[in-house]
Order: C-alpha cells, then sequence, then structure tokens
C-alpha cells in the first residue's frame, strides 16, 4: 500500500492560523521596545523581534558618503546600525562642542531612522574603538591626578557636564519618542578595566536615566569571560557579550547567561575582521569562518552586532594605540564586509547570504498621506520592488505589484490608513552582471505624484512561525473540527497560514514512502510538513504542480502535521465544503500545459488524493 492510497481515506482540514496581514501588528503610535524576559526575546511594540546590525562609525566615514555606506549596509539585510560616539571628537577643549558637518551625529541618526534602520547607540563616555585616548578628551589629563573611569569626583564631574550635553540630544531620537534608537550602551567593556568601580557604574546609570527616561533600554558589553563581567555588569544594565568566529559560541552565550538567566541572547560585537598596528602585517578573517560561526549565532535565535561591517579611516590624528605600544595606521579597514572604500567584498556577499536565511518575507508600512476615494496609482516606477509585494490598505487587500511585470496598482483607502506592502524574494540572480541582486523595497514608490515616506519595516521569521506553533496546536484531532468554518475567515484574501495534519498507520511494510503534494484551487505560497520546508507552490503560474515530500520527514508515531502560508487566495468556501483540502499523489506533476500569459495551467485530471469531511 502506498502512501497515496492511505491518505485518501483520511481528511485534512486546513484553517487559517495567523494572519501576516497588517492586522496582526502594533501600530506605529504605540512605539515600544522592552526585553521579554519569560520568552528570552525582545518586544518591538509587543511583537517578538531579533537585530541583526552593524557597526559603522559615523567620524571615520566622510559625511559625503554616510547615505551610501547606510543603504549599502541595509542592502546585507541588516535591521540594525550600531555606532559609538567619541566625547573628543564632539568636545576637543572644555566647553567648546562641534554638532555639525562632519560632527552632526544626530543628522547621521536621522539618516538611518529614514532609511529605515534601527539604531543602536554606545555613547561612553568611554568607547575604546581604536580610537584616541578610547574617546575620552585629552584635556582631562590636564589635571595630573584624575582616575579616568572611576568615581574620582573630577571625572564625573567632566562626564556629567558633557553627558548633559549629549544626551538630551539623543532623547528626541529613542524609539519610544518616534526615533529609530533602541538601545543604548553604558560604557564599554568596564569589566576589561582595572578599577572595577560600581559606584562609577551607578553613576552612570542613574545620569543616563535623567537624561533620557526610565523607558530607556540600558545596557552593557563585555568579553565572554566570567572575570569580565563580574566587574562590568550591575544590576538594572542588561547583560551582553562579545566574540569573535573563533570562540565556542555555546561557552560564550553561557557565560551572559550566568549574569542574565533569562532575556534575549547578545553578542554585542561579533568580530568580521580584526584592527591593525603599524609595522605588522594586516589583519583577516576568514570568510568562510566568520560566515560559518554568523551562522551558528543566528540559527540560535540570538541577536548579533557585525563589528565591523564597515570600519572606515582614522583621519587626522585620531588613531589610538596598545600596550606595550602599539600604534595603530590611519586605515581602519578592519577586513570588514565594507571596504575602507565602502566597495562590496566577497565577505559582504557571502555575510549577505547568510543573513538572507532569515528574511525571506519582509512587511513594510507607512500611512497613506492623502484621500484616495478614487482609485489612485500606487507605482514603482523604477521597477524598485523585488520581488513580489502583497499590498493592503488598514486590512483590505489591493493587489500585487511584481517585479518588472505589475509596477502600478490602483489603490483606495483615507488618508491616515495603514498602508502594508508584504514583499517576497522569490530567489537571487544567480548568474551573469546582475547577481548583486538586493531584496525588498530597492527604490522609491509613489503614490499619486508623491514619494511615500516614512516605512517601518518588520523582517518576518516563518519558519520560526512554523516552528512555534507546532508544539502547541491542540484545538482540533486528526483533522476534524467539531463545527464548520466561519465562511467569511476561510475566503479571507490576505496572506495567511493554515494548518492540518494526517496520520499514516504504524506496523505497515514499507510505509511511509515518497510522495508528491498538490494544490487544487490554491493560488501560490510556501508549505512546510512536520516543520520542514517544502519550498514554493504556484499551481496558478505552473508549470510545476506537485511538490516533491521525501520520505524521511514523515513520521507513523504521530499525526504528520501541514502548514501552508498562502500569499494570496486559498480555496476554502470556492466549491462546496468551506474547507481548504490539498492532495497527496503519486506522481509528480512538473510539466502541466501553460495557456497563454499568467494564467493559470491546465490540471491533468486526477483523483483526489484527500476526501473532505
Amino acid at each position: 500500500m502506498d502512501l497515496r492510497g492511505v491518505v485518501r481515506i483520511l481528511s485534512l482540514l486546513l484553517v487559517p492560523l495567523l494572519l501576516a496581514s497588517a492586522r496582526g501588528l502594533s501600530k506605529a503610535s504605540q512605539r515600544t521596545f522592552k526585553i521579554d524576559y519569560s520568552h528570552n526575546r525582545f518586544l518591538k511594540d509587543g511583537r517578538p523581534f531579533r537585530y541583526i546590525s552593524g557597526s559603522i562609525h559615523y567620524f571615520r566615514v566622510p559625511r559625503f558618503y554616510w547615505k551610501d555606506r547606510l543603504l549599502k549596509m541595509k542592502m546585507a539585510g541588516l535591521n540594525a546600525i550600531q555606532s559609538y560616539v567619541p566625547w573628543n571628537f564632539h568636545e576637543p577643549q572644555p566647553g567648546q562642542y562641534q554638532f555639525s558637518g562632519e560632527h552632526d551625529v544626530e543628522y547621521f541618526i536621522k539618516l538611518a531612522h529614514e532609511l529605515g534602520l534601527l539604531v543602536i547607540l554606545r555613547p561612553g563616555p568611554y568607547i575604546c574603538a581604536e580610537w584616541d585616548m578610547g574617546g575620552l578628551p585629552a584635556w582631562l589629563l590636564l589635571k595630573e591626578s584624575i582616575i579616568l573611569r572611576s568615581s574620582d569626583p573630577d571625572y564625573l564631574a567632566a562626564v556629567d557636564k558633557w553627558l548633559g550635553v549629549l544626551l538630551p540630544k539623543m532623547k528626541p531620537l529613542l524609539y519610544q519618542n518616534g526615533g529609530p534608537i533602541i538601545t543604548v550602551q553604558v560604557e564599554n567593556e568596564y569589566g576589561s578595566y582595572f578599577s572595577c568601580d560600581y559606584d562609577h557604574l551607578r553613576f552612570l546609570q542613574k545620569l543616563f536615566h535623567y537624561h533620557l527616561g526610565n523607558d530607556v533600554l540600558l545596557f552593557t558589553t563585555d568579553g565572554a569571560h566570567e572575570m569580565f563581567l563580574k566587574c562590568g555588569a550591575l544590576q538594572g544594565l542588561y547583560a551582553t557579550v562579545d566574540f569573535g568566529p573563533g570562540a565556542n559560541i555555546t561557552a560564550a552565550f553561557e557565560i551572559q547567561r550566568k549574569s542574565e538567566p533569562r532575556g534575549p541572547l547578545v553578542n554585542s560585537e561579533f568580530y568580521t575582521g580584526w584592527l591593525d598596528h603599524w609595522g605588522q602585517p594586516h589583519s583577516t578573517a576568514k570568510t568562510e569562518v566568520v560566515a560559518s560561526a554568523l551562522h551558528e549565532i543566528l540559527s540560535r535565535g540570538a541577536n548579533v552586532n557585525l563589528y565591523m561591517f564597515i570600519g572606515g579611516t582614522n583621519f587626522a590624528y585620531w588613531n589610538g594605540a596598545n600596550m606595550p605600544y602599539q600604534a595603530q595606521p590611519t586605515s581602519y579597514d578592519y577586513d570588514a564586509p565594507l571596504s575602507e572604500a565602502g566597495d562590496l567584498t566577497e565577505k559582504y556577499f557571502a555575510l549577505r547570504d547568510v543573513i538572507r536565511k532569515y528574511f525571506g518575507f519582509v512587511l513594510y508600512r507607512t500611512t497613506l498621506p492623502q484621500d484616495c476615494s478614487d482609485p489612485t496609482p500606487l507605482s514603482s516606477p523604477l521597477s524598485g520592488v523585488h520581488d513580489r509585494a502583497y499590498v493592503a490598505v488598514d486590512g483590505v487587500p489591493q493587489g500585487v505589484l511584481e517585479r518588472s511585470d505589475v509596477i502600478t496598482l490602483n489603490i483606495t483607502g483615507k488618508a491616515g490608513a495603514t498602508l502594508d506592502l508584504l514583499v517576497e524574494n522569490m530567489g537571487r540572480v544567480n548568474y551573469g552582471r546582475y547577481i548583486n541582486d538586493f531584496k525588498g523595497l530597492i527604490s522609491n514608490l509613489t503614490l499619486g505624484s508623491n514619494i511615500l515616506t516614512d516605512w517601518m519595516i518588520f523582517p518576518l521569521d516563518t519558519d520560526n512561525a512554523v516552528r512555534k506553533h507546532l508544539g502547541g496546536w491542540d484545538g482540533y484531532n486528526n483533522g476534524r473540527h467539531d463545527k464548520p468554518l466561519d465562511h467569511s475567515s476561510s475566503n479571507y484574501k490576505l496572506p495567511a497560514f493554515y494548518m492540518g495534519n494526517f496520520s499514516i498507520p504504524s506496523g505497515i511494510p514499507d510505509l511511509p514512502q515518497d510522495t508528491f503534494i498538490q494544490f487544487p484551487g490554491w493560488t501560490k505560497g510556501q508549505v512546510w510538513i512536520n516543520g520542514f520546508n517544502l519550498g514554493r507552490y504556484w499551481p496558478a503560474r505552473g508549470p510545476q504542480m506537485t511538490l516533491f515530500v521525501p520520505r524521511h520527514i514523515l513520521v507513523t508515531s504521530a499525526p504528520n502535521t501541514i502548514m501552508v502560508l498562502e500569499l494570496e487566495h486559498a480555496p476554502c468556501g470556492d466549491n462546496g465544503p468551506e474547507l481548504c483540502a490539498v492532495e497527496f499523489v503519486d506522481r509528480p506533476v512538473i510539466n502541466a500545459t501553460l495557456t497563454s500569459g499568467h494564467s493559470p495551467p491546465h490540471l491533468p485530471d486526477q483523483q483526489s488524493g484527500m476526501d473532505y469531511v
């Protein structure tokens, strides 16, 4: 008996489980960024969130190139950037502050915000960063007895005055205040410093809260060694660790867990390369080693910052030095994914390929700036949708924009309504000159004649969503439901998950077997069996009508769970019972006859592999 014969006598019921529409996400006015200790994660606007960020130092990159470098970071798949603020760069002499031109940190942060990047801010007052005196101004040494990075009254008085200037500038840029800054670091790797002065950390903690408010999420960073976190961590400051690709990742995160038993795993400095010294060979880190370690970090669900994503240049006299005394050179290339000149390196593409495995769908959100009572064209004039965007206004489906083929769509809605575009990555170009195939919205969209701005971006981890729901779905028994599905729900035309299960009898020789699954009446989407991602289905376009189901993912010891992410339209309610069904068949259909254009192909007559209940 083959698998097809078994499942024909069983029923598969698929029900809407989770909507990927705008209705499932919070409004922009409810901006919060917090730690969910019970589930070991961050919550952004009440929703689970994980950042993948990269370090860029605005003070090492000419302002002329800020936008270019930030865009390249975003196109690598990053959803956040991280930067230090060097005190000596902004206050070269006591009371003489520089915050314009190349020193305009506020503009830099706002630019990141405009480009849809979140910001992790590390304002010191000490930053290290291979920068002259670790960012501390040399004029502090005018008092020879001063003890830096301690509770020395002279040092704290200078810090108090400096942060009293800087932090009020940062407060409007906090995420909860409408800006992009989600977390703020207090000091930097303090556990590596000799003084181990907790009063110093407490002073900074109170000062940061005084200027930024009590809702700001403050953190510390230290090397992944217990001795470093002993002096660098403080209650009320979330402790994170840093380590490079050669570290034991399990052991490193276990060190963080000793200070933070619950909460998100965070590597605040994952080293993509290393620093240089005059007279020594240029430091490099093998691309394959960095990429492999990054994949392992992300596979654990951890948050990570790539230090550096672009190193930049120590212009003028800003380079630092190490002991025994070794001065660092002008270049801070760091063997980073973006070179000192902003070129895309082999490492850039390798890390982008790792990151893209965790960003298959991205939701872009903004509000309609004008009333669209009459149909108004939403256009991607430069074919900037890569590759398909499912468009909704206040949860009402509007249609699909498609790369190169459909670049204009008429939409309706009131001014202020929420506009959502769920953008699907259909696969990157793998041959020829266009292999640098960026995904998402890569150019402006226009509504009528106006360019849409103020986008919020939500990366959607579909594989993780499937895994989380596999263990907790207990409202059904062997695919049967005790009442009919609601018609309006089953005919929902925005992207939605559907779920069902089927059983394979145990004790029968040679079961399970390889099989194929097809989707009568379904349109386009993705399917998982027992958490295994089988791939895309698209019977509405063809020619492939079935997907291969290898037997090793099927089980006889428990019901097999199927989850379907239908992006456009499920067959529920179209014909007869208001149920959705899929079919298992014993032969593939990968060459269905295509009609002209993109019309649905003709399905060969096949006996249904599933019966409706």
